[in-house]
This record gives C-alpha cells, structure tokens and sequence, in this order.
C-alpha cells in the first residue's frame, strides 16, 4: 500500500479499515479507541456522544461497546436500535462511518463475559449514583465498590450493515462503501470524495 495514497483496492481498503478497528480495541492510545456513536434521540432529533470501543468480531461484522442501562442512549437504541460509529484517525487521515443495528445485553452471556473481562476501575463507573444525566447541587463522588456497577452494565453490540471510509491524500482522496444485506453478501463500491 502507498501510504500516501492509501490501498488501491475495495478489498484492501475494507481489510485496512477493519484492521484500524481493531487496533482501536486494543490499543486505548489509538485515534479509533473512542468513536462518536449516533443514535436516534426520544424526540427524534439526532443524538451523539463519544464511547469507548471494546470488542470487534470482523467475521460476523460485530462491534462492542458498554454502558450504564440507565443511560439515554440505552433508552434510544431500545426505541429504534439504528446506530453509527465515527472514527477519524488524523495521522492516518482517515474517516470511517460504521452503521447497523445494535442490540442490549444486561443479563445474558455476552454481558457476563463483557463484564468478566472488564477491569475493577472500568467496572466502578457503573455504580455511580444517581443514575447518569440526572441534575445534581454537585458532581458525585466517584464510587469504590465495582462490584455495585453489575446491576447498571449494559454491552451494546453494533451488528455492521455498512462501511464507509473517506482517506484523505493529497494525490487524491479516496472514498469507499461496503454494504452488507440481511445474507451477509457484500457489496462494494467507490464514490466519488
């Protein structure tokens, strides 16, 4: 791949995109760690908030994320469960659009494993009281037992239909779309930038 130009393939531009995810995952320094996720507020009107991405499954196209299940998004993505991820990875000079459909999980397998493979300090934030959004005189002292949170985790996993990536180059910007339909076929094109 020429770095300044980017892949010079759909396939190579999907593999390359999905191996950035990844590195999100992995790597919490990484530009891609924290996507914007976009849901569809109560009131209609788009809504959007910075996440921590936690899990990839390329093979089945899944995305983790997790949450307090007293948050509003909870509360959106259970009215319509259409969402979007935003990464933008400056050095890279690269905007990924994920989008999909999310589904909850509080007391299932995927959240007791999500659970289990978080750390003490992640866990603690989900104790929090009162429950996330609400007015306070004053900010709540953060809490110590991260055990507390277990009742309030939520995993989220975004089910990726589409893919887009927008890789800007002076040589010419490059821009791409993956769709998946309800098969898992792929379909792929170039778009114009």
């Amino acid at each position: 791949m020429n770095r300044e130009a980017g892949p010079a393939t759909l396939p190579d531009t999907l593999a390359w995109a999905l191996a950035l995810v990844a590195r999100g995952v992995a790597d919490r320094r990484h530009a891609f760690h924290t996507p914007v996720l976009a849901t569809v507020g109560l009131d209609g009107a788009p809504q959007a908030r910075t996440v921590v991405l936690r899990g990839l499954d390329p093979t089945t196209r899944q995305l983790r994320l997790h949450t307090d299940a007293r948050a509003g998004k909870v509360a959106e993505l259970d009215a319509s469960p259409r969402a979007s991820l935003l990464f933008y990875d400056a050095g890279a000079q690269l905007q990924l659009r994920l989008g999909g459909t999310a589904t909850l999980h509080r007391d299932d397998a995927v959240a007791d494993a999500a659970w289990a493979a978080s750390r003490d300090f992640s866990r603690m934030c989900y104790a929090i009281q009162p429950a996330p959004g609400q007015p306070v005189a004053l900010p709540p002292a953060a809490p110590l037992d991260s055990e507390a949170g277990r009742p309030h985790f939520c995993a989220v996993i975004l089910h990726l239909s589409r893919l887009e990536s927008l890789h800007l180059a002076a040589s010419g910007h490059r821009r791409a779309r993956f769709d998946w339909d309800a098969t898992g076929t792929l379909s792929a094109t170039w778009l114009v930038p």
